[in-house]
């Protein structure tokens, strides 16, 4: 701190004034008087107050432009950030707010620092963070710093839901092959119960273009066997939602012929005898079994896959469908599962306390694009695969049997090793109880009418990237 002789000194030569020489003295005395004594005193306090009012504005400065970033948000999805002012070195500030933080659909807490909320509209905004510092009077009006806030468009608003309906092909008899773009049911399935959802996928809804994906189910009470189908027409095929109809309803109308005959009565014996003895050679007779009767079945959907291709003059490939089935049936000691899939639509079954899964089918699926295999392609019947292509499980009883088209498989399991994964399936599960970002609960219970219509809700969920017609068939 300077003294008060130095001070007036450098006063005086700022200023010109000579003290040299007799008025050394005089200044010398001056500066003992006491009033220049109170009067040093007041501009050392001055001082003060200037620099401190001087770093004060330095602060307000910096933190109206210190760089301030927060995430981005999305309309019609809960938003939650923290701003935290003492991280970027302040920690002066005793008030903050936003004006208008209401337009936005949002709301904030200045004692927790925190915005939230669900923003109701999207665009690039300014907004005006509000704040006071400790020791400011309370009627001073507040400082404003602008923050940079995006809130991005909710991702659903960007997709449009044209009708199907509304296209017109006459080349292809649009109108006579159109079916609708959602689908839902529910129903007792012998002693089990099915519910089951289609649903036209958001790429498809865009442009106005047809679901492709199709199922159908059926129980027969004479024998006790029933039968559920999915199958999922290619994209690319200007006709695939007709063949993934044909696919599906030509199983039913097999196995409404051929249940009842003699191989099937034999497979009861047969199954019986499997229960008591899972030995090779039973083993290889079961084997047999399904190769002959689900391999005819297959075959007898894709020629009348090739007979309409026929009848409408166009290529079989304007069908392309895959196809997945399972049939099961109660006995005594338990159920028989069987299974036929081609294409990469998965089948799962869960045992009774989930504690095991089995993957029913392998998924045809290749590194690249053109993986997926058709059962309107014939080469699949001549192929060495073809006998693998089947399933077989007796099981004591299950939970749920679950046929979905990759619209699902791909969103919800991503690669097929998951399909193996009985953790993955749990989290598939928890997932339809409400463990999802619209909480939509769906309870597997018979007594619950409206089971199959949030099945259909749920099946809207999105994400990034998978915008494929959903099929999800569950017997439980």
């Amino acid at each position: 701190m300077p003294d008060i002789l130095d001070f007036v000194q450098r006063l005086l030569l700022a200023r010109s004034i000579s003290y040299t020489g007799k008025r050394a003295s005089l200044l010398a005395s001056f500066v003992a008087e006491e009033e220049s004594i109170d009067a040093f005193d007041k501009i050392l306090i001055n001082q003060d107050i200037l620099i401190h009012r001087f770093m004060k504005k330095v602060k307000i400065f910096d933190i109206i432009n210190m760089h301030l970033q927060i995430p981005n948000a999305t309309v019609n999805k809960y938003y939650e950030c923290k701003i935290d002012l003492e991280k970027l070195g302040n920690n002066e500030i005793e008030y903050t707010g936003i004006k208008d933080i209401e337009l936005y659909g949002l709301e904030y807490s200045k004692e927790k620092g925190v915005l939230s909320g669900i923003p109701i509209k999207s665009g690039d905004f300014k907004l005006s963070f509000l704040f006071r510092m400790i020791g400011e009077n309370e009627n001073e009006p507040l400082h404003v710093k602008p923050i940079s806030f995006i809130i991005n468009a909710d991702p659903k608003s960007l997709w449009n839901d044209i009708p199907s309906a509304e296209n017109k092909d006459d080349e292809w008899k649009i109108k006579k092959y159109w079916k609708p773009d959602t689908i839902e049911d529910f129903q007792p399935l012998g002693d089990k119960h099915i519910v089951v959802a289609s649903k036209r996928g958001r790429s498809h809804a865009n442009v106005g273009s047809f679901r492709d994906d199709d199922y159908a189910f059926k129980h027969f009470e004479e024998t006790g066997w029933s039968i559920v189908c999915v199958a999922d027409g290619a994209g690319s095929a200007r006709l695939s939602r007709q063949g993934s109809k044909i696919a599906c309803q030509g199983i039913i109308d097999y196995f409404e012929e051929n249940l009842k005959g003699d191989d099937f009565i034999q497979f009861d014996a047969l199954i019986e005898e499997y229960s008591l003895n899972a030995g090779d050679e039973i083993q290889k007779k079961l084997n047999l079994f399904l190769y002959t009767n689900l391999g005819k079945a297959a075959f007898s959907v894709h020629k009348k896959l090739e007979e309409f291709a026929n009848k409408l003059e166009c290529s079989i490939k304007d069908l392309h469908s895959t196809l997945i089935f399972s049939l099961f049936r109660k006995y005594e000691f338990g159920y028989a599962i069987l299974t036929f899939g081609v294409g990469d639509c998965p089948i799962g079954l869960l045992n009774k306390d989930l504690s095991e899964i089995k993957l029913m089918n392998w998924l045809d699926v290749g590194e690249f694009g053109g993986g997926t295999r058709f059962i309107t392609m014939p080469e699949i019947f001549s192929s060495d695969k073809f006998q693998t292509r089947f399933g077989f499980k007796l099981i004591k009883d299950f939970s749920y049997l679950i046929l979905m088209t990759d619209g699902i498989y791909d969103p919800k399991f991503i690669v097929e090793a998951n399909l193996e994964k009985l953790d993955k399936w749990k989290e598939f599960l928890g997932d339809l109880g409400g463990n999802n970002e619209e909480n939509i609960k769906i309870e597997f219970t018979a007594s619950d009418t409206e089971i199959a219509h949030k099945l259909s809700s749920w099946m809207d969920f999105w994400s990034p990237g998978n915008h494929d017609d959903r099929t999800l068939a569950i017997v439980f």
